[in-house]
Order: structure tokens, then sequence, then C-alpha cells
């Protein structure tokens, strides 16, 4: 699996586009977010729905609207990056609305976001061939509240070179071993619920593979795995690092189950490393070529997340 391309780093002064490709943003939280991000020198330009609210309760604002925000951010060369408002649910219903044509005539710039936003993440990498950055999100609480969070994606941003070598006070080693690979992966649920959908990544192997998610029961945690086990997407996987379980159960039964499932693999997993749906986020960069070393419990970035 090769390493995708990189979009170029912020400089103080760069657009940047706000969108919602998933559901309602709360006014406050997406004010909060901007001030921040105007205090790293950005001119955050927030997309014409980002505050509608779709009536089904869940979605911000129709599929056509959330997808041409996207598509127009995304191919207004005037905008260095693209960060997500929020996640939520969506994603699925409005990525075959964007316009990938237009999308790969347009400069790469830096995209992110979490959560549902993994359905962006791997449709990024398999149509656009294009790295990404799987961290918070400008009206998300981790982002408005936790200032180790903001640090680290604002180094990332400016200054990816201090953002290579990438751990966690709290990551052990689950299975140990060393492995080499280009990272994927993200909320876990959505990677299975993108099997066999239009430009799906057909497996993860060679990856160094990402997994985390919010709100599953253990059992249903064990069907998402198993159905990677099943379909052969888990075949030929590199390593796994694992992230936050929150509101997934007691996390004995969760780290249970994720040796049971995964550990047979045979290949280095790292747990607890500290991404996703917690009260204090790493910034990870998908589709770069990195070192998982599990005994030591760090990945390792070959290159910076930009140029």
């Amino acid at each position: 699996m090769p390493g995708l391309v990189r979009p170029r780093r912020l400089v103080p002064g760069d657009r940047i586009g706000i969108v919602a490709p998933s559901g309602p943003v709360p006014r406050e939280r997406l004010d909060a977010g901007l001030e921040i991000l105007r205090g790293w020198e950005l001119e955050p330009v927030v997309a014409p729905h980002v505050l509608d609210e779709h009536s089904s309760g869940y979605l911000a604002g129709t599929d056509q609207d959330r997808a041409a925000d996207l598509t127009r951010a995304w191919c207004d060369p005037t905008l260095a990056a693209v960060l997500c408002a929020r996640g939520g649910y969506g994603v699925q219903r409005m990525v075959d609305l964007l316009d990938w044509s237009a999308m790969r005539d347009a400069a790469p710039k830096a995209f992110i976001g979490y959560s549902d936003i993994t359905a962006l993440h791997e449709a990024f990498a398999t149509r656009l061939g294009l790295a990404t950055l799987h961290g918070p999100m400008a009206a998300t609480e981790v982002f408005l509240k936790d200032e180790p969070s903001r640090d680290r994606l604002r180094r990332t941003l400016f200054a990816p070179e201090q953002e290579q070598a990438l751990g966690s006070p709290t990551a052990r080693t689950l299975v140990p071993g060393r492995a080499e690979g280009v990272t994927l992966g993200g909320c876990v649920s959505l990677l299975a619920a993108g099997l066999g959908t239009p430009g799906a990544r057909p497996s993860a192997a060679g990856g160094i593979l990402l997994l985390e998610d919010i709100g599953e029961e253990a059992y249903r945690l064990d069907r998402i795995l198993t159905q990677l086990l099943r379909s052969g997407w888990l075949d030929g996987v590199a390593g796994i690092v694992l992230g936050s379980w929150q509101d997934c159960g007691p996390y004995d039964e969760v780290r249970a189950l994720m040796l049971d499932r995964l550990g047979g693999l045979g290949v280095p997993v790292v747990e607890e490393f500290g991404f996703g749906h917690c009260a204090s986020t790493l910034t990870l960069p998908l589709g770069l070529s990195a070192v998982l070393d599990a005994d030591a419990a760090t990945l390792t970035l070959e290159l910076p997340a930009l140029v």
C-alpha cells in the first residue's frame, strides 16, 4: 500500500473552509470554534449550509446541500484547508453526491475530521489519492475545551515535523511486535458500513489500521470486527492501533474482545492510544507510511503529515 499525496502545511493568514457533512451544528459551539481558529491567525470561511437543520433532526441540512458545500469548499482555490464542524451521522447519504471529478482537478488541501467523517477519509484516499487528518473538529467539545488536543492539531497543521513521533501516556502493548505500513482507518463501525460501497477500499492489506468507536456495546463491536474478518478486509493488515471506546461498556470487556478478535491476526497491536471519542485526542495522519512499535507503544511517521 503506497503512501498518499500530502497537502501543504498552513501558514498564518490562510483561509480555512468549515463544512458540516453530517449532523446539525450548534451555533454557539461553532462561534467558539471560529474564534479559536482566528486566534491561530486563520480566516475561517463557513459554508452556506453549516447551520441548516434537516427535518430528520439528525442531519445538517439536505444531502444535496451538504455535498454542495463540501464540493465548493474543496474546489475553492482561496481555501488552504477544509475542517469539518462535527460528526454525527450523514456522510454515507451524501458522499456519492460529491463532484469527485471537479474535486480531483482541484489542488490538494488539508482535510480534518473524525467519527462519521471516517467515510470521507476513506473516499478521499480511494478517489483522490490524498492523505488526510483524523483530528478534532471546529464545533466539538474536545476542540473547544481541551488545549492539548488543539495544540496537537495546530502543530500538525503549521509545523507537522513536530508531530511525527506519536504516542500517548495511556498507550500499552496488546500484541507485541513491530510493523511498517500506511496509516488508515478511524471509526470501526463506519469502516464496516462502507464494505461493498462505491469507492470503498478493497482491504486493509499493508496498512497500519487505526480503530476506535463510541456507543457500541461489546456484542456490536464483536459483530463489526467479525464482519471485517469474514469479508477478508483485514487480511494482510500490517499492524493495529486502538484508540478510545467511549460508552462501549467496561474496558476490560472491550480489551478481551479486541484480543479475541484481532489477536489471531498475528500482527502488532497497541491499545489505548488516545485518539477518537475521548476527552483529549491525538491528531493522526491517514495515508502516510509509518512504523508501529508495539513494544514501545509508539507510532512514527516516516514523513511529516503536510509538506
